[in-house]
């Protein structure tokens, strides 16, 4: 292993609590009941479009026109709490001051828009212990596809089977696995 690929929502951070505020905020702006921490904890992991979709009773992402008019409502409230209630997990700063000891370069591999992913990064302190980021639009496919890791592989000059990928999801093991990446 010359590289570590770590997933952001979930892994790096506990991004619930304002993923939960934004989305009840957004909710109710629309005059909907509101959602439980858990409930939304449990959409987490595709992005926030699929986010949006399933606050909304959608199976996942939607391209309906509530939907879409409901993702500008969420982006506006998530903006403004994004990084208020995040915490970083236990062991997290731990673990990369390590693998920088180590001699790894390290990547996060995320879901999550870079206007989200990128001041999250720098108000937790993690952004100067990570070499690259792939947020979910650097690219034209997200995970689970295999393209956000097999670039960052390539950005970082390192083979797939070179590269552990962590994360938190069956959609982080699949896209590892499809990619070739450790898992």
């Amino acid at each position: 292993i010359k590289a570590v690929l770590i997933d952001l929502d979930g892994t790096l951070l506990d991004t619930v609590p304002d993923l939960a505020d934004a989305a009840n905020a957004m909710l109710a702006e629309l005059g909907r009941l509101t959602l439980p921490v858990g409930t939304v904890r449990d959409f987490v992991g595709k992005g926030i479009p699929n986010l949006v979709g399933r606050c909304l009773g959608y199976p996942g992402e939607s391209t309906a026109p509530d939907a879409l008019a409901a993702l500008a409502v969420f982006k506006r409230h998530y903006a403004a709490v994004n990084g208020r209630n995040t915490r970083i997990y236990p062991g997290v700063l731990e673990g990369l001051q390590a693998m920088r000891r180590a001699g790894l370069k390290t990547a996060c591999v995320t879901n999550k828009a870079a206007a989200f992913t990128e001041p999250l990064l720098e108000a937790t302190g993690l952004a100067g212990l990570l070499d690259r980021v792939v947020s979910g639009d650097t690219l034209a496919e997200k995970k689970p596809h295999p393209l956000p890791l097999l670039h960052a592989c390539g950005r970082m000059g390192t083979r797939p089977a070179e590269n552990l990928h962590i994360g938190d999801s069956r959609h982080d093991a699949a896209a590892a696995r499809a990619a070739g990446c450790p898992v």
